[in-house]
């Protein structure tokens, strides 16, 4: 079972848990780890491979940010496989992030605040920039960047006989009001992480109508609120400290509060052990994890146009285009 995952930077959170429990579930997969930092992709699969000393791991560099280096990856992964059983899209950034505090105050006192704590809606922002190849950096890490790659493997993932499934990292913040199709790389607002989830789930549902008969089924997870590098930027470390018991007490009310890369990965790992044409594929998969500390999947149904999804695709086919044409010389 080849099994590609894209992880940050750093290999770490999410994506190290997520690389583990697979092994745990299944230790004859080949895991192929994909991150921009070469050395601590490596570092990783030392650290993988010293818990799963038989396991099969291999490493691909790539910058979801960066287009040149997301064709020559799928350049090199079609030369070492022949199909891809899974591709976990987990990938992103939040650059900048800052907490409105008057927002807060006044969900406080509108008693709106558990629904912000969960969302981060209204609460949240964010300050993005242009990458080197002229797109918004969030929209290309966190959307873009994904979308040419799975249309670069094609090849690898769509085969009626043995099916291929694309299981993205969402997030309850994926919010239609903080999208717009008219600026849909979010270049001018100050909410890009909610714009580009938001995106990301109206991409899934368009992949599935187009792809789901040739053996390629899509879906979206939501992590839930886990504590990564990306989460312990938002304040400073002496206020994440303070809070910390607090969170474990909010849990008890929110089940969405995962807390633990572990906790987070976990519905991740069950779609992992699903068979996709089975799936409800307008459905989001939530890790939750009880006050007590128990972790399940809540399936909720995302809310999505599909006119506005097919017309988004048709906007990312055309810049595709645009980016094909800048870099033919990295196409076979």
């Amino acid at each position: 079972l080849p099994c590609l995952c894209l992880t940050p930077s750093r290999c770490s959170g999410v994506g190290l848990a997520l690389c583990q429990r697979l092994l745990e579930e299944d230790g004859r997969i080949h895991l192929c780890i994909a991150c921009r930092n070469v050395q601590k992709s490596e570092d990783t699969r030392d650290l993988i491979l010293a818990a799963h000393p038989g396991a099969q791991v291999s490493t691909v560099q790539v910058d979801l940010g960066n287009l040149a280096s997301v064709l020559r990856a799928a350049r090199e992964l079609r030369c070492r496989f022949q199909h891809l059983d899974f591709v976990f899209l987990n990938a992103g950034i939040m650059p900048n992030p800052q907490v409105n505090f008057k927002a807060l105050w006044r969900g406080l006192l509108t008693g709106k605040v558990l629904h912000m704590l969960t969302t981060a809606e209204g609460i949240m922002t964010q300050t993005d920039r242009l990458n080197g190849d002229g797109l918004q950096e969030v929209f290309t890490t966190n959307l873009f960047g994904h979308f040419m790659l799975v249309r670069q493997l094609q090849s690898l993932l769509c085969g009626k006989e043995k099916p291929s499934h694309l299981i993205w990292t969402s997030s309850s913040n994926a919010r239609e009001s903080a999208f717009s199709l008219s600026d849909y790389q979010h270049a001018k607002g100050q909410e890009s992480y909610s714009s580009s989830k938001y995106a990301t789930d109206l991409t899934s549902v368009v992949l599935n109508r187009k792809y789901n008969n040739q053996g390629l089924y899509s879906s979206v997870v939501c992590p839930g609120l886990v504590m990564t590098n990306m989460t312990y930027r938002i304040l400073p470390v002496f206020l994440w400290k303070l809070l910390m018991p607090i969170m474990w007490l909010i849990r008890f009310f929110a089940k969405t509060y995962t807390l633990t890369p572990y906790n987070g990965a976990e519905a991740h790992v069950w779609l992992f052990k699903q068979k996709p044409e089975y799936l409800d594929l307008l459905v989001k998969y939530h890790s939750c994890t009880t006050g007590l500390g128990r972790c399940y999947v809540e399936a909720r149904k995302m809310d999505v146009d599909e006119e506005t999804a097919e017309e988004l695709y048709q906007k990312l086919l055309e810049l595709e285009e645009q980016i094909l044409e800048k870099y033919r010389d990295l196409l076979d």
